[in-house]
């Protein structure tokens, strides 16, 4: 069995003028978590239509599970979740997974192991429309997992989710790869895929910009310092640390080198008259390394934070 279960090669899909994915090869293994992280509009979701076989390639191929996209051999073994789980709001939720199972003739225990996976057993006979949000998109993800399918696709599974539910998704979609499963997510939040997929592809204005492990992705590791006085600490980093100092806008100074050199580090520091208030190990963040690839300048403090997640009655109201 190939490694490589997902592999494109040149994907390119034009609307008129307007390309929304250029020229996009990237590789999804088996058994892994994969990450593809990208601003709104980044070209991710066209390239998940295509690999499930809703959006044709204007020119490139893709092959998935070692068949050609949309086929129905490979549709079999395919569970995607694509811009929102859509179900009928007055039926449960195990009715409406025993509809799709219908549909592409599974029993009714596929369902209820589907529902089981996802942590649904027990409200699956409540009313769809009673669901909360995360719930709701626990139970797209438990449509997909119809017929166990080698490859799952997930497209913002915790978009709209308040922070218990995304830490919810997240422990689902470990969960699900600890058993095996190959998960492709897309995602704009940078936080969420550093903490849960193994490697991750970074996409803008529709090209993938790199494609690696998050470590190899973050870097080399660092050192950060806070100590004073400032001319006794620069004379010593110029001596001992000479174009690899960087003073951030916190008030510590980020030092690229490894961390095993923290002990003497801090002895040549002590020697030379600084007080060292704080010295620890740090990596380079997800963000930082999306920053750097796009040419974004935008800092984290001017981020917005999450808006908050309305319920149903109040969106109703």
């Amino acid at each position: 069995m190939t490694q490589d279960i997902v592999v494109t090669d040149h994907l390119t899909r034009r609307y008129g003028s307007h390309t929304a994915v250029d020229a996009v090869s990237l590789t999804v293994r088996r058994g892994e978590v994969y990450g593809f992280l990208g601003p709104n509009g980044a070209g991710k979701t066209t390239t998940m239509r295509m690999l499930i076989g809703q959006v044709r390639p204007t020119s490139g191929t893709a092959n998935v599970l070692g068949g050609t996209p949309g086929d129905p051999p490979v549709l079999r073994r395919v569970g995607a979740l694509i811009e929102g789980p859509g179900f009928y709001p007055y039926l449960s939720g195990r009715d409406n997974l025993r509809v799709l199972a219908r549909y592409t003739r599974l029993s009714d225990a596929s369902v209820d192991l589907a529902l089981e996976q996802v942590d649904l057993s027990g409200r699956s006979r409540d009313r769809f429309r009673s669901y909360s949000l995360g719930m709701k998109q626990r139970l797209g993800v438990a449509a997909a997992l119809l017929g166990d399918p080698d490859l799952l696709i997930l497209d913002e599974p915790t978009n709209g989710l308040d922070p218990t539910g995304m830490a919810d998704m997240r422990a689902l979609v470990r969960r699900l790869a600890t058993h095996g499963q190959t998960v492709m997510l897309s995602s704009h939040l940078l936080d969420e895929v550093q903490q849960v997929c193994d490697r991750v592809g970074v996409i803008n204005h529709g090209r993938l910009l790199a494609q690696s492990t998050v470590s190899e992705l973050r870097g080399a590791s660092g050192v950060r310092l806070r100590a004073e006085p400032e001319d006794a600490v620069h004379a010593v980093l110029s001596r001992v640390a000479p174009g690899r100092v960087r003073r951030l806008d916190d008030g510590t100074i980020r030092i690229e080198q490894d961390a095993a050199s923290i002990p003497a580090l801090t002895r040549d520091l002590v020697r030379g008259g600084a007080d060292v208030f704080e010295i620890a190990p740090v990596g380079r963040t997800l963000e930082e390394v999306f920053f750097e690839l796009t040419g974004d300048a935008v800092h984290a403090s001017d981020v917005p934070p999450t808006l908050p997640t309305l319920s149903d009655e109040e969106v109703a109201s």
